[in-house]
């Protein structure tokens, strides 16, 4: 599982939750937004950064870095583009702070002699998940970092947790909760069919804020081109995100031809199916299979 996609999509959703994990949080934190930001001379681009609300007076950038994997080279690459990055935007920043998420300590780079300093100092932070606390007792949103972490025999429970707590959250911070997690046990248990996904969970994926989006998209066309032509459009319509929100790329033209040329009954065969796809080839057997 790619864990760092999991957190920037929570950070992306909640930038504040950067903030719940350090000592101190900015008086602004909430109008910090996620980014990834590139580098000129040489270019490369850094993933995870928090930038500050555009005004008059420059503020702090917050660099972050997820890491589940030992990397004896992390700092020296993650100081390296850090400093490059504020040296050529300078203007727009008064300060910049570093926040590197472990798992755990046995994780973190061993040979940090030449940033001893930094490491000392309070502009660099380094969080280990096992470390702060019980999932159930955490906030919510650092609670579903946690579920990253958890064995897989135990992460149906805290999930099934998560998910009743998630249910009491406002709208629409309970729908993004709630897909967030489903996202996480999708990722964490790739092996299970979806009706399987389903029950450890005790919900059907098709109330998650994806599909219901796609389904009121295809609704809406339905209504608009009449109810059997408008049904079938409005079936593809509905297909053709949800697999490309799935698969998380846009279609070849060749499979979204096959997939127009399918009648109503197999469009819904397929949007049952399309759950269980991990892979582009996942889609064209299916296509195959039932051609």
């Amino acid at each position: 599982m790619r864990r760092d996609s999991i957190f920037f999509r929570l950070f992306q959703q909640s930038p504040q939750l950067l903030f719940e994990l350090l000592p101190q949080t900015p008086v602004n934190a909430a109008e910090y937004c996620f980014d990834s930001v590139a580098v000129k001379e040489p270019k490369f681009e850094i993933d995870g950064v928090f930038l500050p609300p555009e005004s008059d007076e420059a503020g702090t950038i917050f660099y972050c870095e997820v890491q589940f994997q030992k990397d004896e080279r992390l700092y020296e690459r993650l100081f390296g583009e850090a400093f490059l990055y504020f040296y050529q935007n300078r203007d727009r920043y008064s300060d910049w702070q570093a926040v590197i998420i472990y798992p755990s300590r046995s994780i973190k780079q061993t040979e940090v002699t030449p940033f001893r300093a930094l490491l000392a100092s309070d502009q660099v932070h380094r969080v280990y998940l096992n470390e702060v606390g019980a999932i159930r007792q955490v906030p919510l949103g650092i609670a579903l970092m946690l579920l990253t972490t958890v064995g897989e025999q135990q992460a149906p429970e805290e999930a099934r947790f998560l998910l009743a707590r998630a249910q009491r959250e406002s709208e629409p911070q309970k729908r993004g909760m709630i897909e967030m997690l489903t996202t996480i046990m999708v990722y964490r248990f790739g092996q299970l069919s979806r009706l399987e996904v389903e029950a450890m969970l005790g919900i059907r994926l098709e109330e998650t804020r994806v599909y219901q989006e796609a389904r009121a998209e295809g609704e809406q066309i339905g209504e608009q081109r009449g109810e059997q032509r408008g049904r079938l459009e409005g079936e593809q319509a509905l297909v053709l995100r949800l697999l490309t929100r799935r698969l998380n790329q846009e279609l070849p033209e060749s499979l979204r031809s096959q997939i127009a040329a399918l009648p109503l009954p197999q469009l819904e065969a397929l949007g049952e199916a399309l759950l269980d796809f991990h892979h582009l080839l996942d889609l064209q057997t299916w296509l195959h299979n039932s051609a």
